[in-house]
């Protein structure tokens, strides 16, 4: 199932799990926002609302409150001696959707815990295989060591004759 809702002027086409950032809402980390403006919601039947779907709300965990990178803005007038330099960080939250409701419901209040998956044991073989990869280079590295390089050899050369 997605929505389409609209916040800060902008329209964002979000299914439950997806984290995004939008521009900057009310919340604390942790705490659950709704959003009412709910223009389309799909799956398998898509409903389009007239501007809004009646009775929709999307439910989103607010993660994080923060602030954007800095865009300068410079002015200069040419041969004025005129110049403006004013920075700017534009904030925003990021979130992730807890869920899309139809039919008037109403979001749950508490944020559903995150299921942490467990460490695959596929990392543990990738690693014995790296240090296996390793000794070998290990033991090239100590054969290419006792080469001379041509330049050097050629500058060596080069400095007995003189």
């Amino acid at each position: 199932m997605f929505a389409v809702f609209k916040t800060g002027g902008k329209q964002y086409r979000v299914a439950a799990d997806d984290v995004l950032k939008v521009d900057k809402v009310k919340g604390e980390p942790g705490q659950i926002v709704a959003f009412g403006e709910v223009l389309v919601v799909g799956g398998e039947a898509v409903t389009l609302g007239a501007p809004t779907v009646a009775g929709a709300t999307v439910a989103a965990e607010v993660l994080d409150q923060a602030r954007g990178p800095k865009v300068i803005a410079f002015k200069k007038r040419r041969r004025k001696n005129s110049r403006r330099k004013r920075g700017h960080r534009q904030e925003f939250t990021l979130i992730r959707i807890t869920e899309i409701l139809t039919d008037g419901k109403k979001p749950s209040l508490e944020a559903k815990p995150r299921v942490k998956r467990a460490a695959a044991p596929a990392p543990a073989a990738a690693a014995s295989a790296e240090a296996g990869e390793a000794e070998t280079a290990a033991a090239e590295g100590t054969a290419a060591k006792r080469k001379k390089p041509k330049a050097k050899a050629a500058a060596a050369k080069g400095k007995s004759k003189a």
